[in-house]
């Protein structure tokens, strides 16, 4: 697309769209240059920051898993529940506030529900026993997975579509970031003080990105006058009875099932099957952080440049050899086990940042944050059950090794083919205008 003229096309467009909060819709008609519209890059920031500790509280509960066996007695079966229960509760709370989420200034939402996740990560920090952290997990999953939702409907919201690639991966690469600094600063910690202590950080952190996040969000509510049109049941059949969202629903759900097969199993087939030592896991973890951070931009870069729906479908496409490697892999040097975890993280996750694009220009402005919220839910539920139909498919052996993990990655290759193919039938809502008109 031509650069744009950095010429106000109406008094003060930076003023206006910052002060009323005005959507990408403005942009892409032209109305407000498009690099002058919002300070995107301090945006893009914020969400990033907030993605970070999102997925951070999420990810680090699992190499904590033998502190909590040691301190608290736990089962394995115990260990599972304390992991999916975050999933689980994000999938319930995002279903529910998805009916009145459209009603408030996305930017003020993000402030609450980062003040929520705040007070769960002090609770999860207080837990004196199993019960109160299970309790304070599940608090942390309600507001984190809200928060996620939140952070695409702005982006949705604010940034122009033909660069909302750009600024997904932008944001999305805050998953390389909590690969490559933020699970080792985790690790450091626990060994330094205790396995309370990086709770406490992620509550300070939250606590600068609700004062960050005041002072550089614009508001971002263009989108409640139409909203508040529509009662609940109003806002259930918009959304559910629209063909567009419904393929968009069942696109996110297939890819996120089919991941969340393979991905919470693989530090420990590395150890159990592989041949990589425990003390080896935080390279998986560095390496395919490191490499993701750059691919992710450069896979944004690419959406924008040529199509999401091409760069999903050539990114899913690809996908397919790092899952069906990563999980018939048997023994194997250091080398080509991390290789293969790599390319899973950089393909596995990329293929999301064009889906992400695509999925934010499915639905109309005025239902983006409802929207969003179910599809975080359906996401979130849908990772959560991948993870059990995998756990009760594979068996361990006497000898320690993991069977049937080559079942699930042939499983998992085949729904990610089925989304392939179903990425045809999702379109963005100037496709669908235009075809009407």
């Amino acid at each position: 697309m031509p650069e744009t003229s950095k010429t106000p096309l109406i008094p003060n467009p930076s003023a206006t769209t910052l002060e009323h909060g005005g959507g990408s819709e403005i942009v892409d008609c032209g109305a407000v240059p498009d690099t002058e519209t919002i300070n995107e890059w301090p945006v893009l920031l914020v969400l990033a920051a907030v993605q970070f500790v999102h997925i951070l509280d999420f990810m680090m509960i699992m190499p904590l898993g033998p502190a909590f066996f040691r301190l608290f007695e736990i089962t394995p079966k115990q260990f599972g529940l304390l992991v999916t229960v975050y999933t689980f509760s994000a999938a319930v709370c995002s279903f529910l506030v998805a009916f009145i989420v459209d009603r408030f200034d996305r930017k003020h939402a993000l402030i609450v529900l980062c003040s929520g996740f705040m007070l769960a990560m002090l609770l999860c920090a207080a837990s004196v026993n199993y019960q109160m952290l299970l309790y304070s997990r599940a608090i942390a999953g309600m507001f984190g997975g809200l928060m996620s939702a939140t952070v695409f409907s702005i982006i949705a919201d604010l940034i122009p579509e033909w660069r909302r690639g750009k600024a997904t991966g932008t944001v999305m690469s805050s998953f390389s970031f909590v690969a490559v600094a933020g699970m080792p600063a985790c690790l450091f910690l626990v060994g330094l003080l205790s396995w309370r202590a990086p709770f406490i950080v992620l509550a300070i952190l939250s606590f600068i990105i609700i004062f960050t996040a005041n002072r550089l969000l614009p508001p971002v509510k263009t989108h409640i006058h139409q909203a508040n049109q529509h009662g609940p049941a109003g806002q259930l059949k918009n959304i559910f009875m629209n063909r567009n969202h419904i393929f968009a629903f069942l696109l996110i759900g297939m890819l996120m099932f089919s991941a969340y097969l393979v991905i919470p199993f693989i530090s420990t087939y590395m150890v159990t099957n592989v041949g990589m030592h425990v003390s080896e896991l935080p390279y998986l973890y560095f390496f395919g952080g490191l490499f993701s951070f750059f691919t992710a931009n450069l896979f944004g870069r690419f959406t924008d440049r040529y199509g999401r729906r091409v760069m999903f479908g050539v990114l899913a496409m690809l996908s397919l050899v790092p899952v069906l490697w990563i999980t018939h892999i048997s023994e194997a040097p250091l080398f080509m086990a991390l290789t293969a975890s790599t390319l899973f993280m950089i393909l596995v996750t990329g293929r999301i940042i064009p889906l992400m694009a695509l999925v934010t220009t499915a639905v109309r402005p005025h239902l983006r944050g409802s929207f969003m919220t179910f599809h975080m839910s359906i996401q979130q539920l849908s990772a959560g059950l991948g993870s059990l139909l995998a756990g009760s498919m594979m068996v361990m052996t006497a000898h320690g090794k993991m069977l049937h993990y080559d079942t699930v990655g042939t499983l998992a290759a085949f729904i990610t083919v089925i989304g392939i193919l179903l990425v045809t039938q999702v379109r963005s809502v100037e496709e669908i205008d235009a075809k009407l008109q």
